[in-house]
């Protein structure tokens, strides 16, 4: 959600800022801007794409060797050139380029308005850049000092990046709730949300915390403060692990078409070291805590969107195998109640970014109670990796597109393996079981390299059919629930069209209303499970002429006999499932919007990782 990229040294900065930007149009976005500086502003800014920004700044944008840019969601104010960033203040002398949003900005533009500011955009953000000018111009301070006076002031969410006309040399940055990420180089520094901007330029990377600011200057090391207290900190510098090629699209049309083809591989880089060879499991993050795991009395799961559903799977997967009570809760509604927590209590956490607000603030809340708190994510070095106790990395490499696919998969690897685990190691799992579920969910990697090549061409083929429907229904039980659910938000981002995912049972409860020739109904019925049931349903459908699509185990012929579409799946244990049959649910939300005309990787009004509220 909104973009932010910086440069400062010897090379131009435009076309680093520019290229930068375009790494970030994952993050989802409705307007861009740059601004360049060599002791004088120059910059463009427009709403629409990066590509727009091109065509608008022409050829003979200078060489300046420090810039920076952005990619705005909006917020405060409609998308419009005015109300996009870089933002100036009002004597044009300092730029901001802002993420977030600054809660009591209004408050702040009433004094500011009194002290002879006039204010030209609908945003906080320009808020904020006069907010600073007035602290410099008052207080008679540099611009670090006056970015900190203001941060100390504002309440909100950000990450910022300030400039100063005079002080080209100089960048000044900072973050609280939305990720910042300093590229140090040689002799040179980048600023981005996340490290994909500069991989190609640099390895090491200097990840700000909560709460931290740092000024960037060309011939200084990297200062790092605290904004609260100014108590100076020591930068640790990671080297990235991260190269070119997984950020581009490899020869695929689309990076969310790659991302459900690498699915095979980043389920086996989830599993690597933690399934071993002879079929048991290897957690340190559990075991360095596993007294803590053994004895809890509960697991609250919390986490937003994909990441929610993969958490409904995980309170099958735990309840079944761990017999641990486990509770799913929308962190964004966790984190605004008061929810009890008691000692004993674990909280997982589920993020792809790592840095989604309402996850974290969930978090930060169960911690502030006592609870002992785990991260899922797939970010290292992430806000979450930082803030728990111990956690798991489901290394499922970069994801560009907007709509989660292999992030998903490798959550419920994850959680399968965390389930396993813990059911062993309790004795609540035989070990019969145990090593047999073990050796079924080593093969699921090459089972389900196997069926994205098989089905792929058919599911295209379904997707013509479909290609017109406006309302959509998901269907399952037991351990597909989720999947039902999972499948139909997938259809409703890249496509939109209305979808919804039921229990299959409760189609009876209200659904079979919607019923008609025209709407298409998905089944999710692989042979294990709830298999007859989900029979009697489709039976139900069929009798009301819905078209149905069903997923379905290789070789099913009675369900098969029901459907007008069969998607085949290997057959595999109930609690695997979801791995499998996921992936044939997103290659048809993939076709289907393709032959809409719609941006899968880009949706609209989306945002990759929603880093405010």
């Amino acid at each position: 959600m909104c973009g932010i990229v910086g440069y400062l040294g010897k090379r131009a900065a435009f076309p680093i800022v520019i290229d930068g930007l375009k790494r970030l149009e994952y993050r989802g976005y409705d307007s861009a801007g740059f601004i360049l500086n060599a002791d004088q502003f120059y910059g463009e800014k427009t709403k629409g794409k990066v590509s727009d920004l091109v065509a608008k700044a022409g050829e003979n944008v200078p060489t300046y060797g420090c810039g920076m840019g952005h990619t705005r969601w909006a917020t405060h104010g409609v998308p419009n050139d005015i109300n996009s960033h870089p933002h100036r203040s009002n004597s044009g002398k300092i730029a901001i380029v802002h993420n977030g949003i600054i809660e009591n900005y209004e408050s702040i533009k009433q004094n500011l308005i009194k002290e002879g500011f006039v204010f030209h955009s609908d945003t906080d953000t320009e808020v904020l850049v006069n907010f600073i000018e007035y602290f410099k111009e008052k207080e008679n301070v540099n611009l670090e000092t006056a970015v900190r006076y203001a941060l100390n002031e504002v309440v909100g969410a950000f990450a910022i990046a300030v400039m100063e006309e005079s002080k080209p040399e100089e960048i000044v940055v900072a973050r609280l709730g939305s990720p910042l990420v300093i590229g140090v180089g040689d002799g040179e520094f980048f600023i981005a949300s996340d490290a994909s901007p500069f991989i190609e330029y640099t390895q090491n990377a200097v990840y700000l915390e909560d709460g931290e600011m740092a000024t960037i200057h060309l011939n200084k090391p990297l200062k790092v403060i605290k904004i609260d207290s100014n108590e100076q900190v020591s930068p640790f510098v990671q080297q990235l692990k991260l190269n070119l090629e997984a950020i581009e699209k490899g020869g695929y049309d689309h990076f969310m078409l790659k991302e459900i083809y690498e699915q095979p591989k980043s389920i086996q880089d989830t599993m690597r070291g933690r399934l071993l060879p002879n079929h048991s499991t290897k957690l340190s993050g559990i075991d360095n805590h596993l007294e803590t795991f053994l004895n809890a009395k509960r697991i609250v799961i919390v986490a937003c969107g994909t990441s929610w559903h993969a958490g409904l799977v995980g309170e099958y997967l735990l309840e079944e195998y761990a017999r641990i009570p486990v509770e799913v809760e929308y962190a964004s509604e966790f984190r605004y109640r008061n929810p009890i927590i008691n000692k004993g209590d674990i909280v997982i956490a589920i993020s792809q970014s790592g840095e989604t607000a309402d996850t974290l603030a969930a978090l930060k809340l169960a911690k502030e109670k006592g609870a002992f708190i785990y991260g899922i994510c797939n970010v290292v070095g992430s806000s979450i990796a930082r803030i728990t106790h111990s956690g798991t990395y489901t290394h499922a490499g970069p994801e560009i597109g907007v709509a989660s696919t292999k992030a998903f998969t490798t959550q419920l690897t994850v959680l399968t393996l965390i389930a396993l685990h813990l059911g062993h190691k309790k004795g609540t799992l035989s070990s019969e079981t145990y090593h047999r579920l073990c050796k079924e969910l080593e093969r699921v990697p090459q089972l389900l390299e196997t069926t994205i090549k098989t089905v792929d061409h058919k599911i295209a083929e379904i997707a013509e059919s479909y290609k017109t429907a406006t309302n959509c229904l998901y269907l399952g039980r037991g351990f597909n629930f989720p999947t039902a659910l999972e499948g139909a938000l997938k259809l409703k981002e890249i496509s939109y069209i209305h979808a919804e995912g039921y229990p299959a049972a409760e189609m009876k409860h209200g659904p079979i209303a919607l019923i008609d020739e025209n709407m298409p109904v998905i089944f999710i019925a692989p042979s294990k499970g709830h298999y007859d049931k989900v029979v009697s349903n489709a039976q139900e459908i069929k009798a009301r002429k819905g078209k149905i699509i069903a997923v379905v185990t290789e070789g099913d012929t009675q369900m098969a006999g029901l459907a007008n579409h069969v998607i085949e799946i290997p057959e595999i244990s109930e609690a695997l499932t979801p791995i499998l049959a996921s992936v044939p649910l997103q290659l048809l939300s993939y076709y289907i919007a393709i032959k809409r005309g719609c941006n899968v990787d880009q949706p609209r009004n989306l945002a990759k990782s929603v880093t405010v509220e």
